[in-house]
């Protein structure tokens, strides 16, 4: 008998989740052994966790639910190196004491990189030691913590304008009437959304009573304050550092080819151009969009690489046609609390044009959005049945497998 396939799928976000459970259903477990590794044992809504914060309670998704009867199996350990050159990656158990007691190499056939990113201080002082972030479960309980011990009229500071700060500004301004909500934004509000979006933003900012510092950069944080740019002091009891995110540095330490952001490069089908048995998804790979524009680091882009990548190894591995979808925008979902919504529809390549969806419309559609997701980590085949292929053994596999994906 020969031996199985070794894919060994690295994090459990949205793309790595859904990758493993979409290899599961188009291989024969009897060819492919697929492992999925991460940290911890449910999977994590990111797209929520400003909701965490302030002291919503998130639906439980254990992964050992999500993936009963797969064939794929579980692995809760913590990453700590990546050797694409001996396809090899040391993990530590996540219940061991120390790295060193519980350090394990676990070989692998085709590896899929999904480590994802966290927060970025953009080497601004003071950050690790006074700032909170909301890019991990870990952050946002802190955060949660914190908020809940606040007096009413304390402020809440708010680093940074894109989607993530505009969340979790509404969300705290939203669940605590109460305090002093305030806005950092390097840039002017909204300066990236349609006319519409920014009128119907600024709308419901003025609602919620934030204040907003716009063309405002933060160059120091403070136990108390923040400073910009131009010396001004900034009150803060407590800053919510949301600038920006940051890729995990593993790759960055390996032989694999990583751009200076320390993603991963891969062509069309999510396959490093470095070494062709590495396959890189979501926030690590440094993927060309639409006019070779690279995708942004989002759950929008995450999903439809994941899929990608997927479907590419399974071709690959069968013999079959690679797939050649093209990876395009469509909108950008914004919560603005609960009640209110920003539904921004763009062009291919993520730039705003005229239309847009507000309102309390909005934010069910942006809560179906939320919800869908979650469900296809647990779907990820959307409900369509699907046909497990044998794989075609090296050695006998056609030439059409490893050729390059169309552009």
């Amino acid at each position: 008998m020969q031996q199985q396939h070794r894919i060994i799928v690295l994090g459990a976000g949205y793309s790595g989740a859904i990758a493993a459970g979409r290899l599961a259903k188009r291989l024969r477990r009897e060819d492919v052994a697929i492992t999925l590794v991460n940290a911890e044992p449910d999977f994590v809504e990111r797209v929520r966790l400003h909701q965490l914060a302030t002291g919503q309670e998130l639906a439980p998704r254990p992964f050992s639910e999500m993936f009963a009867g797969t064939g794929v199996a579980l692995r809760y350990a913590k990453v700590t190196a990546v050797d694409p050159d001996r396809k090899h990656v040391t993990v530590t158990d996540t219940d061991t004491a120390t790295e060193s007691d519980g350090a394990e190499e676990l070989p692998y056939d085709t590896l899929v990189y999904a480590l994802g990113s966290g927060w970025n201080s953009q080497g601004v002082p003071g950050t690790a030691e006074h700032a909170h972030e909301i890019s991990g479960r870990p952050g946002a309980l802190r955060l949660r913590e914190r908020l809940a011990g606040l007096d009413a009229g304390q402020q809440v500071l708010v680093i940074g304008g894109g989607l993530t700060g505009l969340e979790a500004a509404t969300e705290f301004a939203e669940a605590r009437p109460d305090l002093d909500i305030a806005l950092a934004v390097r840039g002017g509000l909204g300066d990236t959304l349609s006319p519409k979006g920014r009128e119907h933003l600024r709308k419901v900012i003025d609602r919620l009573g934030i204040t907003v510092h716009e063309q405002t950069a933060v160059t120091e944080v403070a136990p108390d304050h923040v400073t910009a740019e131009d010396g001004t002091a900034i009150p803060a009891s407590v800053t919510v550092w949301t600038a920006g995110f940051a890729v995990h540095p593993i790759a960055r330490a390996t032989a694999l080819e990583v751009s200076d952001t320390g993603q991963i490069v891969v062509d069309a089908t999510m396959r490093s151009l470095s070494h062709p048995d590495v396959y890189a998804i979501g926030d690590a790979a440094l993927v060309a969009g639409p006019g070779d524009k690279p995708l942004r680091m989002s759950c929008a882009s995450g999903v439809p690489t994941a899929w990608q990548a997927a479907d590419a190894i399974a071709a690959r591995l069968t013999g079959t046609k690679l797939p050649t979808t093209p990876l395009r925008y469509f909108n950008q979902c914004i919560s603005l609390g609960r009640k209110e919504g920003l539904i921004q529809y763009v062009t291919a390549d993520d730039r705003a044009v005229s239309a847009a969806l507000t309102g309390r419309l909005a934010a069910f559609y942006k809560e179906l959005v939320c919800k869908g997701a979650a469900w296809g980590v647990a779907h990820p085949t959307l409900g369509v049945p699907s046909r497990r292929r044998p794989v075609v053994r090296a050695g006998q596999q056609p030439q059409v497998a490893a050729a390059p994906a169309e552009a």
